[in-house]
């Protein structure tokens, strides 16, 4: 971690100076104990106690204010509250502190009146160039320069050690029990830092502080939303370039976590889907849990990393290799297969009556042949077809050589650099294979999810590392769709969408695949739809085109597969007639040719206001909406991650051909994509969103092509009407 004295956050890790206000002589309460923890947890900095009732504190001279003290202090932990806040923040900004703390409850998580006063804390602590910790916080530790502000009493409950782990959380509770949590595993944590209600201050900007301390071997988030995913970014990039893992427990999934996430710290929740797909987009692993959350973190520290999914599990029970085998599969991983070479020395070594398949029983006879266990892992380190490995003992005790198979295992773990879990729920069985280092669970399917979530890590941070600096293809820019005429029935303000004719214009300009069309003119529509047919041969759909009406098939103007021009002069009517009786003047009637493709799939884009573009792919046509089967995407992206996220989703067989059906051309389906992530981060906020629905694809080598679409105006577009 850099210590840039520039740097107002530094000031909260690595204070010189550190002022309590509202300090108090008894180290169990909230103004003591901060104090009472860097008195006796190594802080070397100069340590000031503000109370005008009291002249000493814990054995340390009292001021009566901040005025008083004999040099500005780098750092102010304010724990007084309600106006008495807002006024030691006052102070503080006007005396040059450096950064603040204010641990105090009461303002923007409560009510109206107590956010009025967290922004005027906000507004004088940015003025003055100080930064602002909470309100709301339990305060940050950081055990390796002894600066504990926090008064979490989980430090007492599990001693501090510095260590490779830092931890950022909005909820000092929430930090506390994932510190108490790893300490009771044996892992060492660096940073415990609660954000509170991030007035100012946000775990993103904590995160990018944090990551460049080059003694961390994980990152671990805890967010209710996120206040600034741009900062975020950063942070993560930083973190891939350095091999960082970052892990995050985002929570709000639901709409009750999310009404309770604002209730809770005054945050609004972001779009679960969006923040799935921003953290995995930037390489940052998102777990359900502090269970998830805990059980990964050994396997991230330790430094082994899978090359892909393929897992070989051994037990000395055969039923403990048939969960081992259904826990696998459910945890999304594969059993490998046993060369030919491997089964053969396995037979010479396991008993007459085992097998040598995967998983591998080792049976009885381990109790009577300890170093049978050590034989076995001598010959699987030669199967080059295994990714991760996981060893089951369900029932050990006395007799078996506990401490050797311990041993043999760590051997093996070294010897082939493959990361490896073992289950076993007896602490006496445990006990030898934690005294290794090794990452220990009590079930199996434990073991199996967190290697799981490792090899999951591994894949989304290898797909950040490759989407990092992708060049963007040429898309238009905003001119483009402010130089298109605004059909809009003769209102004089704009429609909020694009008429269907100015959205297929629109993305053909950005080079999306669009079915070719004639736009008829509304005042004599036939003599042009009668062209229209002629050049783009029977049969043809028309549409009634509209700006006001969006959705044209639930007012029946979508007519398909009109072969002649009697059936268009009569569908140019009844169309005309629909439109009369709802009191639309039409922009025109659309001609197209129809084309029916293999299959129909969806495009779509929008602009999320926190994230960014997001483009939105996968199964279309008109039951998208009750049956959903799509992924979402962030921008930047390439070819390559819409293939693989085309691979995810329940239609991926039919994409790729079953049933003597041809594979589909996901290929060009995957650069029209492309091309409208470019085209909605050109333009920005002049347009909201984009649907391409249905987008027709054919055979590999046949193409795609859109045949409808509907873009919605930005506010941008808007205001320059």
């Amino acid at each position: 971690m850099t210590d840039d004295r520039t740097d107002p956050l530094s000031a909260t890790l690595r204070p010189r100076s550190v002022a309590v206000l509202g300090a108090s002589d008894n180290p169990d309460k909230v103004g003591g104990r901060p104090i009472h923890y860097m008195r006796t947890m190594g802080f070397t900095g100069r340590l000031y106690p503000i109370n005008p009732a009291r002249d000493s504190v814990q054995g340390l001279p009292c001021f009566p204010d901040l005025s008083s003290l004999p040099e500005v202090p780098d750092l102010a932990v304010i724990v007084v509250s309600g106006d008495a806040a807002v006024a030691a923040v006052d102070e503080c900004a006007r005396l040059g502190v450096r950064a603040a703390i204010v641990i105090a409850s009461g303002f923007g998580e409560v009510d109206e009146a107590g956010a009025r006063s967290q922004r005027r804390m906000v507004e004088t602590a940015r003025a003055a160039g100080m930064r602002m910790i909470g309100p709301n916080s339990q305060g940050f530790a950081d055990f390796s320069s002894g600066a504990i502000t926090s008064f979490s009493t989980m430090f007492i409950e599990y001693p501090p050690e510095d260590g490779p782990v830092s931890i950022v959380s909005q909820s000092g509770a929430l930090s506390a029990a994932v510190y108490g949590m790893m300490r009771a595993r044996g892992i060492g944590v660096r940073h415990v830092l609660a954000t509170g209600n991030e007035a100012d201050v946000c775990v993103p900007d904590m995160a990018r502080q944090v990551v460049h301390d080059p003694d961390l071997g994980l990152v671990v988030l805890y967010m209710e939303h996120i206040a600034r995913p741009d900062v975020l970014a950063e942070a993560a990039a930083v973190a891939r370039e350095r091999g960082l893992p970052v892990v995050a427990l985002k929570t709000g999934r639901t709409s009750g976590g999310q009404a309770m996430a604002a209730s809770h710290t005054g945050s609004l929740a972001n779009e679960d889907r969006v923040v799935d797909a921003f953290l995995a987009a930037h390489g940052i692993l998102r777990v359900d849990g502090l269970g998830e959350l805990v059980r990964v973190a050994p396997l991230l520290l330790g430094g082994a990393r899978p090359g892909g999914r393929r897992l070989i599990a051994i037990s000395n029970s055969g039923a403990s290799c048939v969960m081992a085998a259904d826990a696998a599969e459910t945890a999304g991983l594969e059993l490998a297969r046993v060369s030919a070479a491997t089964a053969e020395a396995l037979r010479a070594v396991l008993p007459s009556f085992s097998t040598s398949r995967n998983p591998i029983d080792l049976t009885g006879a381990l109790l009577s042949d300890s170093p049978l266990f050590g034989r076995v892992l001598g010959v699987l380190a030669d199967n080059t077809e295994t990714d991760l490995v996981h060893i089951d003992i369900p029932v050990a005790g006395q007799g078996y050589d506990l401490a050797g198979f311990a041993e043999a295992t760590a051997a093996f773990a070294r010897r082939t650099g493959k990361p490896l879990t073992v289950s076993c729920w007896q602490p006496t069985v445990a006990a030898p294979f934690i005294a290794q280092g090794l990452p220990v669970y009590e079930t199996i399917e434990e073991g199996m999810q967190a290697l799981s979530d490792l090899v999951r890590h591994e894949e989304i941070a290898a797909s950040a590392r490759a989407a990092a600096g992708l060049p963007a293809p040429v898309a238009p820019g905003a001119h483009v769709i402010d130089s298109l005429p605004v059909r809009a029935g003769g209102a004089d303000l704009p429609a909020p969408f694009l008429s269907e004719a100015d959205s297929l214009t629109l993305l053909r300009e950005a080079g999306l695949p669009v079915t070719p069309f004639t736009l008829c003119p509304a005042s004599d529509p036939l003599p042009a739809a009668r062209a229209a047919l002629a050049a783009h041969g029977s049969p043809v759909v028309v549409k009634a085109c509209s700006a006001r009406l969006p959705h044209k098939s639930e007012h029946g103007l979508v007519a398909l597969g009109v072969r002649d021009e009697e059936t268009l002069e009569r569908v140019l009517d009844e169309q005309q007639r629909v439109l009369d009786s709802l009191g639309v003047t039409p922009d025109g009637f659309l001609v197209a040719p129809m084309r029916a493709g293999r299959h129909e799939l969806l495009l779509g884009a929008r602009l999320d206001p926190a994230f960014g573009p997001m483009v939105l792919i996968g199964d279309g046509g008109r039951y998208v909406e009750a049956m959903p089967d799509t992924a979402l995407l962030p921008w930047p992206f390439d070819a390559q991650r819409v293939l693989s996220a085309l691979d995810r989703l329940r239609i991926a067989p039919v994409l790729r051909g079953v049933r003597g059906e041809p594979a589909l051309d996901r290929r060009a389906f995957a650069e029209a994509a492309v091309r409208l992530g470019a085209m909605a981060a050109s333009l920005g906020d002049h347009v909201a969103s984009v649907e391409a629905n249905p987008v027709m694809i054919g055979a590999e080598g046949e193409g795609v092509w859109i045949v409808d679409a509907l873009v919605e105006r930005g506010r941008a577009a808007s205001d320059s009407r």
